[in-house]
């Protein structure tokens, strides 16, 4: 596997990969990998003739109250565990290469990225979609490949694909891929690292309780009671708090209050010790 971290490079080399016609998958990461990260290359490599990551922890998608500093950086160990999967190359740049001198730019997608956590980290998504937007650019792969686990952020980044027209030749497909999960269903994440072994214990509770509230709601039960009912079974078992849990439409994510047939998520976000962690699920 080639790493780089000079966009001149990196577009040599992608010319190469290419050769007659051959595929590119890209995985766009910020570093501290885990298997959820790994199936992505995995399905990227099934898909596509080659796979690419992308690892670049993206200032400009953090808070102010947020520590960039404190995430994880593990470039040498991320590469090797990249490598063993098959990838073909490692773009990394560095913050320079991304937000050269006089950078001026923001990408901004109103409505699916405003409610949820766009509203807890306001700021959060235009990061997203700006760096993302770059990354299409950049690489210009045949399919992009993202974990459903941040379903918010998929469905923003797949409005700002077809509203700024990258899908052609930018990207030609964005693939959503199933959220993967610990043996307790807990949704795996680089979050997960900060949970003390009690907080960790507890977190099993939140897919569980998503399971219920799916269950109670599949079943024909009232949509409000049954996110109620999640909410305080999470507090019971140890969440200091929960910032939304709410059943939407898959699509545009805008909040529902009963099954229509459309398809439909269950989005919650909590906050156990320190850390919050978000998940989701699909309803009926």
């Amino acid at each position: 596997m080639q790493t780089t971290s000079s966009l001149a490079t990196l577009r040599q080399s992608l010319a190469k990969l290419r050769g007659e016609g051959a595929t590119i998958g890209l995985v766009p990461t910020m570093g501290a990998l885990h298997e959820g990260h790994l199936t992505l290359v995995r399905r990227a490599r099934e898909v596509c003739d080659h796979a690419v990551a992308s690892i670049f922890v993206n200032p400009t998608q953090f808070g102010p109250n947020e520590d960039l500093d404190a995430y994880p950086r593990q470039l040498e160990q991320d590469a090797a565990m990249l490598e063993a999967q098959g990838c073909a190359l490692l773009w990394a740049p560095d913050v320079a290469a991304m937000y050269p001198n006089g950078f001026a730019t923001n990408v901004s997608v109103k409505g699916v990225s405003e409610g949820f956590c766009g509203a807890d980290r306001p700021g959060h998504f235009d990061g997203v979609a700006t760096v993302v937007c770059k990354l299409f650019n950049q690489v210009q792969p045949d399919r992009a490949f993202f974990g459903e686990k941040d379903f918010q952020q998929l469905a923003v980044i797949r409005t700002m694909a077809r509203d700024l027209d990258l899908t052609h030749p930018h990207v030609h497909e964005i693939i959503g891929v199933p959220t993967v999960r610990e043996a307790d269903g807990l949704a795996m994440s680089s979050r997960n690292r900060y949970l003390s072994p009690e907080d960790r214990a507890a977190a099993a509770t939140l897919p569980k309780a998503m399971d219920a509230a799916i269950a109670t709601i599949e079943g024909g039960g009232n949509v409000g009671a049954a996110l109620a009912r999640l909410q305080s079974d999470l507090l019971e078992a140890g969440f200091a708090s929960v910032d939304y849990a709410a059943l939407a439409d898959a699509t545009s994510l805008a909040a529902i209050d009963a099954l229509t047939g459309a398809s439909a998520r269950l989005l919650v976000a909590a906050r156990i010790g320190g850390t919050r962690l978000i998940d989701n699920k699909a309803v009926g």
